[in-house]
């Protein structure tokens, strides 16, 4: 029997572009079945996105319908639904339907995903937020991994700055991509 492996994570969070500066301390769990570099994407897109009332699936991976990070709305429905990976055309479909914003961050090739907006004719591709990181920044995070970990993030117009222990500081760019619906 696989079991998951929990990690903790203090963040010294600096987004000047959304203006957020805050100290974030959570767990996530990886799962048997989760690639470590997934997992880094998806601790990522969580702190990137930090807000109330956003939090991990209660579902974990288990369930291919629900989205791997949200935020509810208090109205009922999702305020913010962020998928990791390459999720398939059919899943970005429903939860740009049932969302008021999607979001994808990616570690693979991002054109996968924005082949697929166009081509399955997805329900407002346009507005889907579609980011991808530069794979050797993932990479020397994920050989970084402690089960207790204590970053600072730096983030500016697409430019992250991200310090671990030992005085490691990693440089990347979260791109961003645009589909355009024919």
């Amino acid at each position: 029997m696989a079991f998951v492996t929990l990690y903790r994570f203090r963040v010294e969070l600096s987004d000047l572009d959304r203006g957020v500066y805050e100290t974030l301390d959570f767990r996530a769990a990886l799962h048997p079945s989760e690639a470590p570099v997934y997992f880094v994407t998806r601790v990522l897109a969580f702190v990137l996105n930090s807000q109330e009332g956003l939090e991990f699936s209660a579902t974990g991976l288990s369930d291919p319908d629900s989205p791997c990070i949200k935020v509810d709305d208090p109205q009922g429905g999702v305020k913010l639904w962020i998928e990791i990976g390459n999720p398939n055309a059919r899943k970005l479909h429903k939860a740009s339907k049932a969302s008021r914003e999607l979001k994808v961050y990616t570690y693979k090739d991002p054109n996968f995903i924005l082949q697929d907006l166009v081509k399955e004719k997805v329900h407002g591709a346009e507005k889907i937020g579609i980011y991808s990181f530069d794979p050797k920044f993932l990479d020397r995070i994920v050989a970084s991994l402690e089960k207790d970990n204590s970053w600072a993030l730096y983030c500016s117009e697409g430019s992250l700055v991200l310090s671990l222990p030992h005085d490691l500081v990693l440089e990347s760019e979260l791109r961003k991509h645009s589909a355009i619906s024919s």
